[in-house]
């Protein structure tokens, strides 16, 4: 697809009405130096603040921006998806609006896509602001990734990004619901390097991505990109029997030819509770996948859009963009 500007720059927002005019004007500074025409794509995942509101006022007074507003909050993957559904740009940049990926950083990003490179990520090399907790905790989900999955997905990066528009156009055909942009970027292919920067701390308000939130998304990279606990539970489980049977040879031998058994039933209970507990949690793994089929399976749209702000109808009608939309 032929793009109508060089350069789409696509920001997700969720209740950043402290944070966002600041990123406008740091996007729109940066920007102006490379020379190059461009958009800035602003998705609205449902903010119950003022977001959408500052960010009608910016469209009215600036043409190179636009909105995305989603009916309800539908998730930070999925509004980066929707993002690049919108986006007309030759390539494509994902940042956040928190201003901790330095939007100083794009420049030099392009300057690697010019010489011949697709994907274009940026590299954490500091994390400046975050407890040691979270640092560790980043650290090991990478590796752990890494080394559960075929693909090699890059350690220490986020969405932070740029993308030629065949990456992009590759990822919008990709309609799964539990979405891991990095990792599909790297399933993707093509030719990618990295830039490294140093994360800052948040500009202003609160972090998106909460222990919870993190944990989900952890689940969601995992089960996208590996079967290994599905094999895991299946050899954890052949040699859990085999050990049970095991401990049967010995409860008989002991029975038999020894009067070394003691009666009662507190081993019998601790080793049903230890087996159970085992069932459940390999139930649990299996149902974890079973459920993202099942959500697969219902065929709904990955986002519903309420209203699209600053774009030309004609141009988006052929994009992947999802139904109910209003446009002005």
């Amino acid at each position: 697809m032929g793009g109508a500007c060089f350069l789409s720059v696509v920001i997700p927002m969720y209740n950043e009405e402290e944070v966002i005019e600041t990123t406008y004007r740091r996007l729109t500074s940066v920007l102006g130096t490379i020379g190059e025409t461009y958009e800035l794509v602003f998705v609205n995942d449902g903010s119950r603040d003022r977001t959408a509101e500052i960010m009608r006022g910016i469209c009215e007074v600036d043409p190179h921006v636009k909105m995305v507003d989603f009916s309800r909050n539908f998730g930070h993957q999925i509004a980066v998806t929707a993002g690049m559904d919108y986006a007309s740009g030759r390539t494509v940049v994902l940042i956040d609006a928190d201003l901790q990926d330095p939007p100083e950083i794009i420049p030099e990003m392009v300057n690697r896509w010019r010489e011949g490179y697709d994907v274009v990520y940026g590299r954490r090399i500091a994390r400046r602001g975050e407890t040691w907790f979270k640092k560790l905790t980043a650290t090991m989900f990478y590796r752990l990734l890494r080394s559960m999955t075929s693909v090699s997905i890059p350690v220490d990066t986020g969405d932070f990004r740029l993308m030629d528009r065949k990456v992009s156009d590759t990822l919008s055909s990709m309609r799964e619901r539990s979405r891991y942009i990095r990792g599909m970027v790297s399933w993707a292919g093509f030719r990618q390097t990295s830039v490294d920067y140093v994360r800052e701390e948040r500009f202003a308000g609160e972090t998106k991505y909460p222990l919870r939130k993190m944990l989900r998304l952890s689940a969601d990279a995992i089960t996208s990109f590996s079967t290994k606990p599905l094999k895991l539970a299946g050899v954890l489980g052949f040699l859990l029997s085999a050990a049970g049977f095991v401990y049967l040879l010995v409860v008989l031998y002991q029975r038999l030819f020894t009067h070394s058994t003691q009666p009662g039933w507190s081993s019998l209970i601790v080793i049903s509770l230890f087996f159970h507990g085992i069932t459940l949690s390999l139930l649990g793994v299996m149902g974890e996948y079973i459920g993202r089929i099942y959500e697969e399976s219902k065929g709904r749209p990955l986002y519903v859009v309420s209203e699209a702000v600053n774009f030309e109808g004609a141009a988006q009608e052929s994009r992947q963009a999802e139904p109910a939309i209003v446009r002005r």
